[in-house]
């Protein structure tokens, strides 16, 4: 069907592709009504199971890719290829005597008491050349790049067969103008636009977190930009006319031409967009503060909303040594999904994870080849999976528990020397205390209290543990989603769209140029605000937040704070740092001098957003129960209520034990819980006494 046919697209569809299936939400802004699909990822060839997806999207009868007006993605293809070091062949050009910034890192090490490590650089240090030209800290040039240097060592990398290229000098960050130069002469020889000037990354003090950023952006420009291409291709071919929009790691949205520039920032694309969509349902739901916790097939993502706010940190490593410098929402991530393989060691102790069956072959109840067992085989021979129930929206018709038992007997009971229902119980036992110490990482170890949060599980495998981990950290509430397992993929809907900034000053607070650093943030304003108008997205409504990095002089570790745009002046900023640093802290460090080391800005494209309320549930009546199902649980069999989750009106209310089933996933309410269906269509789960 052609986009003439449907003159007034009304799609908005968030895609999230996770390691296991493709989720899609699709809102219809102009019925009010909203609904998901899910299909099996294509690992490898990720564009295809999206546009899988997008297929069915079409056979829902409105029009096709033709009836789509946004689709927002959120993407782990770029995570993926650092995961797996399936990146392009980069090449670094550098400042003569810093080749190996790269590989010297921090002078840490993977295992912190370990007398021995190993780490192999993204870029080998044959591929990285070193050219003449430094600027000094201050900003002065002391040596002008030698341009002949700067495209020989280009047309020396394009020689030993790299894709991409990084542009990287020692001080750039203070004076850009070396690096600008030399970036020009690469691309007028590079074949391809896959040039990254580190400055034009991450334009900021500190030459390692530098190097890696710029670094890992230019390895991913290929993959992720090639992806890209390819999928707005295929989406062209469809009949789709609308905007392509990619989720960030910040939480926020931006267009396919900025993450084909700035791939980095998809970093944990995926988790980000569910963080997001809890955020604003656990608001809507009159719960500010949540641990989300995203169990999907191969791995548990967490992260904590206080205030309403998901937290961000500066940085993260997406393995040891590297490290990506940008705004990105705070994740702990685990080994602990439903394809997470359980085996006993050489010492006879039961392990769970990290390595995940995914969804290729899958676990053993799948019957395709995996003979191990997973997460899912305990939880359908435990009877918590009806495994006569089709599975991720049709992806199997049926489960087979019997091929669950071989394989949680032979690799599990016989060593410990115990049953297999009694395996299947210890198996997610491990794994629920391996989450539950996830979740205490981002509460307690961060000074929150877990019992003062309410929990949120979504990702296929979530709510089968709701209750289990309610119990080990103790939260007093769950709120399980209307639809759990499509939780990033609504995120997407939900995001707004931003662009962060940052500038190095590295200055006294005393001695700072005030009007200088006004004139620097409008400049930042202005910048973000082009990125904002290119992406042809209309906004509700724009907001900024302005960040200063600062620090008492002796210290090299900084605070971030918060300063409103009319307390830009010296004692504004001086009183927003002892706030912040009172709240980090517990107190002020009084006469000794302030420092600010960066500045950083963030410009917010508030998207219009859709009531919550159109995930609410039609029916008004309670249905009756499936039947019921025996499943084991604390040592014992139990008889389980089986209920349709999405036929349970407003209000309705259903004690454990009890079985809920939807498409995207399961409820498992252990007995002495029970779970009430709030306006939105969220269960809310709570203890008894």
């Amino acid at each position: 069907m052609s986009a003439a046919a449907t003159p007034n697209p009304s799609l908005v569809v968030g895609v999230d592709v996770g390691g296991t299936f493709t989720d899609l939400f699709v809102l219809d802004e102009a019925a009010g009504v909203a609904r998901i699909v899910k299909v099996p990822s294509t690992r490898g060839e990720e564009a295809r199971g999206f546009m899988n997806g997008i297929e069915r999207v079409e056979s829902a009868g409105r029009g096709g890719a033709a009836a789509i007006a946004t689709i927002v993605h959120g993407t782990t293809v770029g995570t993926n290829a650092l995961l797996e070091r399936k990146v392009a062949r980069t090449g670094i050009i550098t400042t003569t005597g810093f080749r190996d910034v790269l590989e010297m890192r921090r002078r840490d090490r993977p295992a912190t008491w370990g007398l021995r490590g190993n780490f192999t650089p993204i870029v080998p240090r044959d591929l990285r050349l070193e050219v003449d030209e430094r600027v000094l800290a201050d900003g002065s040039i002391h040596t002008d790049v030698d341009i002949a240097q700067v495209e020989a060592a280009a047309r020396a990398l394009l020689a030993a067969g790299c894709e991409a290229v990084c542009v990287f000098f020692v001080n750039a960050y203070a004076n850009p103008v070396n690096e600008q130069r030399a970036v020009a002469a690469v691309r007028a020889i590079w074949p391809n636009g896959n040039v990254t000037a580190a400055t034009e990354v991450l334009p900021e003090i500190r030459e390692f977190e530098r190097c890696s950023t710029a670094t890992l952006n230019a390895s991913l420009q290929p993959v992720v930009g090639g992806y890209l291409t390819r999928l707005a291709r295929d989406l062209q071919t469809q009949g789709f006319d609308g905007e392509l929009l990619v989720v960030q790691s910040n939480g926020g949205i931006m267009s396919r031409e900025t993450a084909s520039d700035v791939p980095v920032r998809t970093a944990l694309s995926g988790p980000a967009a569910g963080v997001i969509a809890c955020a604003a349902i656990a608001r809507a739901a009159g719960f500010p503060n949540v641990v989300t916790g995203d169990m999907g097939g191969t791995s548990f993502d967490v992260s904590l909303v206080a205030g309403g706010e998901a937290s961000l940190s500066a940085q993260t490593s997406i393995e040891f040594g590297m490290v990506v410098r940008s705004p990105m929402i705070q994740i702990e991530t685990i080994g602990a999904g439903g394809g997470s393989i359980a085996s006993v060691d050489a010492g006879g102790l039961l392990q769970v994870g990290p390595e995940s069956a995914g969804s290729i072959p899958g676990p053993a109840c799948y019957g395709r080849g995996n003979l191990r067992p997973t997460v899912t085989d305990a939880n359908v021979l435990l009877g918590r999976i009806a495994a006569d129930r089709p599975l991720g929206g049709g992806l199997l018709g049926k489960l087979d528990s019997g091929l669950s038992a071989q394989a949680i007997g032979k690799h599990v009971a016989e060593p410990l020397g115990i049953d297999a229902y009694a395996a299947a119980e210890a198996i997610l036992t491990v794994a629920n205390a391996k989450m539950a110490g996830a979740i205490r990482l981002v509460s307690i170890e961060r000074g929150h209290d877990p019992r003062q949060f309410a929990y949120m599980p979504f990702g296929g495998g979530g709510a089968l543990h709701v209750c289990a981990m309610m119990r080990e950290v103790g939260t007093t509430t769950g709120i399980v989603p209307r639809y759990p397992g499509v939780t990033s993929a609504l995120g997407c809907v939900i995001a707004d769209m931003r662009h962060d900034s940052v500038q190095t000053l590295n200055q006294p607070l005393a001695a700072l140029d005030m009007d200088d650093l006004v004139a620097r943030v409008e400049a930042l304003q202005v910048a973000c605000q082009q990125r904002l108008d290119s992406a042809g997205v209309r906004f509700d409504a724009v907001r900024e937040i302005i960040e200063l990095d600062m620090l008492y002089v002796g210290q090299s570790h900084t605070v971030r704070v918060p300063v409103a745009r009319e307390a830009l002046h010296r004692e504004g900023i001086a009183q927003a740092f002892e706030t912040a640093y009172r709240e980090a802290f517990g107190r002020a460090l009084d006469g000794i001098a302030v420092r600010i080391m960066n500045l950083r800005y963030a410009r917010i494209g508030v998207r219009p957003k859709f009531d919550l309320g159109v995930l609410a549930p039609q029916a008004v009546e309670m249905p009756s129960s499936l039947g019921t199902q025996r499943v084991y649980h604390a040592g014992q069999w139990w008889d389980a209520a089986r209920f349709a989750r999405l036929d349970l009106p407003v209000g309705a209310s259903v004690a454990g034990p009890a079985i809920l089933e939807q498409s995207d996933t399961t409820i498992w309410l252990e007995p002495g819980f029970s779970g009430r269906v709030d306006a939105l269509g969220n269960l809310l789960i709570t203890r008894e006494a």
